[in-house]
């Protein structure tokens, strides 16, 4: 077996500011978007929950109808590379439309914030879909795809690095009082900037690896493929439990600060260091991994994280010094997680074509990105529900019983979920073993046919 070719930095980097453009976006909603509804647009928190749940049935069509359109997609650039050049100006124009906030009536904000919400969906699925699917024929190499990971993830860092480092600041200088102008002019900024850096990555990338030659496209064979595919099972469910904790930790961050701390202003500073910390995390990747095989690397670091989270629930919320040291820990800790996880389901892809003969690889990323939407539209809208459950009223003094919810759905929530992350990596059969003798089989099969 010839050894693959290896990533030049430049493809690497290139690659990872894709998911820099991604997560202005991804990270913007995550933290501020069930604010900006609640506390700028006027929604009630209940609606707010039940419409982010609720499109994502629209989701559970779209996505493998992109990744299956995408498998089967023949042109000069490749399969998944057009999709980031035709996607990123859609892209670009839906994000920025979700924050017009013009003046309706309260039925008429509700089916603006549904259409628009729901187009920025179709346009992330149009381009983020095979944006993950492309890592997983960027390189043969299973290592080269580790590295890959990482770059990305880095990368992905940053654009939440930047977005809690600017939005807030930027939202008050650009809006000089005027919340909804000034959310308006910042997401203005970030829209540009995805545009730019996702056509960077459609200039840069390369795709390598092919379908086999016989494989026909038959889509309920893929499907049911995936189903069989257990390793790519073990992953969906870990990745919907972190994205459902990963929604309602970072949903309820903005209301921690405002409603239990009540200094709005520390968020920034709070949030900054963990984006440092997260990004610190995934540079030692490399070092995490020389300390045992992936999937081990990833229960021990997703317990940790767990129990720092719960942690955060026995903290005064005025020792602001100790939340901040607790908060750098945490991510730290977690901060090589999405490098090894996406790697992984590369590996899936690989271990499908090795096991029945099929790569689906659009179609297995639009599902695992699928579980994420699905996690992060269950974990919103626990948290609207939750803050409605609670007693929460927008811009008032809250009750004890609704500072004790915002308090556990800061904590101890997050601390369960992380754990039932954890237990679903137990399930993962793939060792760093394995895989390579995947490789091997898949050359040699490559190399036997005519």
């Amino acid at each position: 077996m010839e050894p693959p070719e290896r990533l030049s930095f430049v493809e690497k980097i290139a690659y990872g500011l894709g998911d820099t453009a991604s997560n202005f976006y991804f990270q913007f909603f995550n933290l501020f978007l069930v604010y900006y509804y609640t506390d700028i647009f006027g929604l009630a928190p209940v609606a707010v929950g039940t419409m982010m749940l609720a499109l994502r049935v629209f989701d559970a069509v779209i996505d493998p109808a992109v990744g299956m359109l995408a498998d089967r997609t023949k042109t000069r650039w490749g399969k998944f590379r057009p999709y980031i050049l035709w996607g990123a100006l859609p892209y670009g124009v839906a994000g920025y439309v979700m924050f017009l906030n013009p003046d309706l009536s309260a039925h008429g904000k509700l089916v603006f914030a549904y259409v628009t919400y729901g187009l920025m969906w179709l346009a992330y699925a149009a381009i983020n879909i095979p944006y993950s699917a492309l890592m997983g024929v960027m390189s043969h190499s299973s290592e080269e795809r580790t590295s890959l990971s990482t770059y990305r993830f880095v990368c992905a860092f940053t654009g939440q690095f930047l977005i809690v480092r600017l939005v807030v600041p930027l939202k008050n200088a650009l809006g000089g009082g005027n919340d909804a102008e000034g959310i308006r002019y910042t997401m203005l900024i970030f829209s540009v900037a995805s545009v730019a850096l996702f056509l960077f990555t459609f200039a840069q990338t390369r795709e390598r690896v092919s379908t086999p030659a016989e494989q026909k496209g038959d889509f309920a064979t893929d499907l049911l493929s995936l189903l069989k595919n257990r390793p790519w099972i073990a992953l969906f469910f870990s990745a919907l439990f972190t994205l459902i904790n990963a929604a309602v930790r970072g949903g309820s961050i903005i209301y921690f600060f405002k409603y239990v701390v009540r200094d709005e202003q520390k968020f920034t500073l709070y949030a900054t260091s963990a984006s440092v910390a997260f990004i610190a995390g995934a540079f030692c990747t490399k070092f995490f991994l020389r300390l045992g095989d992936r999937r081990t690397v990833m229960i021990a670091l997703a317990v940790a994280n767990a129990a720092l989270m719960a942690a955060f629930y026995l903290v005064d919320p005025q020792s602001y010094a100790l939340l901040i040291t607790l908060n750098v820990a945490a991510n730290f800790i977690v901060g090589p997680t999405p490098a090894i996880l996406w790697s992984m389901y590369a590996d899936t892809a690989d271990y499908g074509e090795w096991k029945f003969g099929r790569r689906a690889t659009g179609l297995l990323f639009s599902a695992s990105v699928f579980s994420q939407k699905v996690g992060l539209a269950i974990g919103t809208g626990a948290l609207g529900w939750l803050l409605a459950y609670c007693g929460f009223v927008a811009n008032a003094e809250q009750g004890p019983r609704a500072v004790a919810g915002i308090r556990l759905l800061f904590s101890v929530v997050p601390g369960v979920l992380a754990l039932l992350g954890a237990a679903a990596i137990f399930f993962y059969p793939i060792t760093d073993a394995k895989i390579k003798e995947i490789e091997h089989a898949l050359a040699d099969r490559k190399a036997a046919a005519p």
